[in-house]
């Protein structure tokens, strides 16, 4: 390929990376890396390669429960006896908050949850890389919406000094180990990682700066909100344009962030925060993506309002597309579809257009992530993307589902379709924070779980311990 070879070492990283990729490297030991070129590759000592692939040997993998390790397996038993049916599923949504957090922690924290630091969520990184999902969304599940109290030692400056640190010693690094472990031809195999923004996270009163962001009296606070996104975000640009340096026959961006969604009454200030950042960021290449969800009624002419506006202003959309995750708390139910088959209908409809947008001669929408746990959905667009060409488009559309989540899709994706651009949504931060995430998933995502939880899972998660012990 041209400039570029076989060989790529940490030696020609950015000095600004390296210093932090050498500071945070984690050592993977045990670890076979084979490849066809193994005998012209070199790597340096600093960035070891990570397993790319499913311990022992993928082929011998049924299903995604013989992927998980035996702490990972009793986490899935947890869950399924927690969603074995609705009264037991409503008890447990109860009587959660209640639930002291080193009980959760010893059950299944680390199922859903990366860690309460970036050591940890390395690890988990690390961990998915092995199941061979080689990138992740980090999300640092800390909001102040509606008035709500931080835990103690949480803060604004606290969580922007965090979502900072998470890119330059976490999401960089991470993002260079998948690319030095895999042969150069296969660069753009690797996805980008990426890093979820919550609005109601960057700014004290996040909840009426948003209701109100088009007043007079509000404009200081939400150019206060927009500042903390623009930090945040200077940092991905910046890194994405020293890698490609290293990396030249990159296509897609190494590293993205992400404008989380927000409940419906919000979401027209979240639409012009991350049109801002849009405006600022993606006039090149795309560096920032935003959320729509598409349960919403109005999804639809939201994603053609803002193609006429990237149009006008001369910058990419990038978009994160999810059905929704307020449909449990959404007080207006008449802003959500009137049935999930609308909700499907409008869902695949509106992914189809972006690829359609991005496959054209003038493409708008410059990055996709398909953000679902319905594997009709998923595979549709695996089977749309086998059709299509360009590798521009190819490299720059990644399907993701939530760690601890729809596994099986996920799985299925990559043995049954060799999908490569897949990543997992990794929740991470101080506990307290964290058990209200869970809480949040088990509220909104009830069907998402039971959907492949409940007795099946469990006797599926008894049938593998069986096989592993007498086998």
């Amino acid at each position: 390929m041209l400039g570029r070879t076989a060989t790529r070492g940490l030696r020609t990283v950015p000095v600004t990376l390296r210093s932090s990729i050498i500071r945070q490297s984690v050592p993977v030991t045990g670890i076979r890396f084979i490849t066809s070129s193994q005998s012209n590759k070199t790597v340096s000592p600093a960035v070891e390669p990570v397993a790319t692939k499913i311990p022992e040997d993928k082929k011998a993998a049924k299903t995604y429960l013989d992927t998980l390790n035996n702490d990972e397996l009793f986490g899935y038993g947890v869950i399924g006896m927690a969603t074995l049916n609705k009264p037991i599923l409503d008890l447990v949504i109860k009587l959660f908050p209640y639930t002291p957090i080193w009980l959760i922690k010893a059950l299944v924290y680390k199922n859903y949850c990366g860690g309460d630091n970036l050591p940890e969520v390395l690890q988990t990184g690390e961990r998915l890389a092995e199941r061979g999902i080689k990138n992740m969304m980090l999300s640092l599940t800390i909001e102040a919406c509606d008035n709500k109290e931080f835990s103690e030692g949480i803060s604004i400056d606290y969580i922007v000094k965090e979502s900072k640190r998470s890119i330059s010693e976490m999401l960089v690094p991470h993002t260079v180990k998948m690319i030095e472990a895999t042969p150069a031809s296969e660069i753009n195999d690797i996805p980008p990682g990426y890093i979820a923004l919550k609005p109601t996270g960057l700014i004290e009163n996040a909840s009426e700066i948003l209701l109100n962001y088009n007043k007079p009296e509000f404009k200081s606070k939400y150019d206060e909100l927009l500042k903390n996104c623009v930090d945040i975000c200077a940092i991905f640009d910046k890194a994405n344009k020293d890698l490609l340096k290293q990396y030249p026959d990159r296509i897609a961006p190494f590293i993205v962030a992400v404008v989380d969604a927000e409940r419906n009454d919000l979401q027209q200030g979240v639409y012009k925060l991350q049109r801002d950042l849009f405006a600022e960021f993606n006039k090149e290449q795309v560096s920032v993506v935003g959320t729509v969800q598409l349960y919403l009624k109005e999804s639809t002419g939201v994603l053609e309002n803002e193609k006429k506006l990237a149009s006008e202003g001369g910058y990419k959309l990038g978009w994160k597309l999810v059905r929704g995750a307020y449909i449990h708390t959404e007080p207006d139910r008449g802003v959500i579809f009137d049935t999930k088959e609308g909700t499907d209908l409008n869902y695949d409809k509106n992914i189809k257009a972006s690829i359609d947008d991005m496959n054209s001669k003038s493409p708008i929408v410059g990055h996709l992530v398909v953000a679902s746990h319905n594997g009709d959905s998923q595979t549709k667009v695996t089977k749309m993307i086998g059709e299509i060409e360009n590798v521009k488009v190819k490299s720059n559309v990644v399907l993701g589902q939530l760690l601890g989540m729809a596994d099986n899709v996920t799985f299925d994706l990559m043995t049954k379709y060799n999908v490569k651009n897949i990543i997992k949504y990794v929740p991470w931060g101080p506990p307290l924070e964290t058990k209200d995430y869970l809480l949040r998933r088990l509220e909104e995502n009830g069907d998402a779980v039971r959907a492949d939880s409940g007795w099946p899972l469990v006797k599926d998660i008894s049938k593998t311990f069986y096989r592993r012990i007498f086998n």
